[in-house]
């Protein structure tokens, strides 16, 4: 038994007709991007207010409630809105249409403010899979990076606790933030235990009303210096052993 299957194809379309599809499927995609553009500066306007905190965690749960959105790409949304907060050229470039939401996206991974000019270059002169590609080589480097300056500012740390000729104690070091906070944390307990002591000696102090100079005249002691080992203060230089010395040679 012979089948004979024969395949329908399709009419071939002029080629102008071709190009006019092509024209519009390129036109209304770039006006998706421009739509999407601006939907992301409206979730980031409804994230920053807290628009979504009358009962959802986030505001990817409340994406995903209000407008059906998948639980990934609801936070791909809010965490690609809150970065072109600090994109603008990369916003323009979307809202205009010149690179799509994939290419853009990828980019927020990686875009800083000092990169973003060069990271649109690369948005512009390739397609979405090469930009998801340089975008993952971008972020081993930067995490080679970030593991070499981590392991530089651990090498140099260091805390040097002396006391110098005049018997101040110096304190000297270069700390990670943790360890700075603990002790930026220790410097200000002790520094207000330090002051309660003080007021407290200071108040004592106030109660103990010192003697007018009419009494510091009839006080042997400030007669005598200020001290109270018996020197004189006047010829022998306040030292009780010359003090007895002087007394003796004038007959006391």
């Amino acid at each position: 038994m012979n089948t004979d299957f024969r395949v329908a194809s399709a009419p071939v379309a002029p080629i102008g007709e071709l190009d006019r599809l092509g024209d519009e499927i390129a036109e209304l995609s770039a006006h998706l991007d421009a739509a999407t553009a601006y939907l992301l500066d409206l979730i980031r306007d409804f994230d920053a207010h807290g628009g979504w905190g009358n009962g959802f965690r986030s505001c990817a749960a409340w994406l995903t409630w209000r407008i059906g959105l998948d639980p990934g790409a609801a936070r791909e949304r809010v965490r690609v809105a809150r970065a072109l907060g600090m994109l603008p050229r990369l916003a323009q470039a979307l809202a205009r249409g010149e690179l799509s939401y994939a290419k853009v996206r990828a980019l927020t991974r990686v875009a800083t403010p000092e990169t973003e000019e060069r990271l649109l270059g690369v948005g512009r002169a390739g397609t979405a899979e090469h930009v998801e590609r340089i975008v993952r080589a971008w972020r081993r480097v930067d995490r080679n990076a970030e593991a070499a300056e981590t392991a530089k500012s651990h090498a140099s740390r260091a805390l040097h606790v002396y006391q110098d000729e005049d018997g101040m104690v110096v304190v000297r070091g270069r700390l990670d933030c943790e360890a700075g906070a603990v002790l930026i944390q220790a410097l200000a307990a002790a520094r207000e235990t330090l002051y309660r002591q003080t007021k407290n000696v200071s108040y004592e102090t106030r109660r103990i009303k010192p003697p007018s100079p009419r009494g510091r005249r009839r006080n042997p002691v400030v007669q005598a210096g200020g001290r109270g080992d018996g020197g004189c203060g006047r010829c022998c230089g306040g030292r009780s052993s010359r003090a007895r010395g002087h007394r003796g040679a004038h007959g006391a």
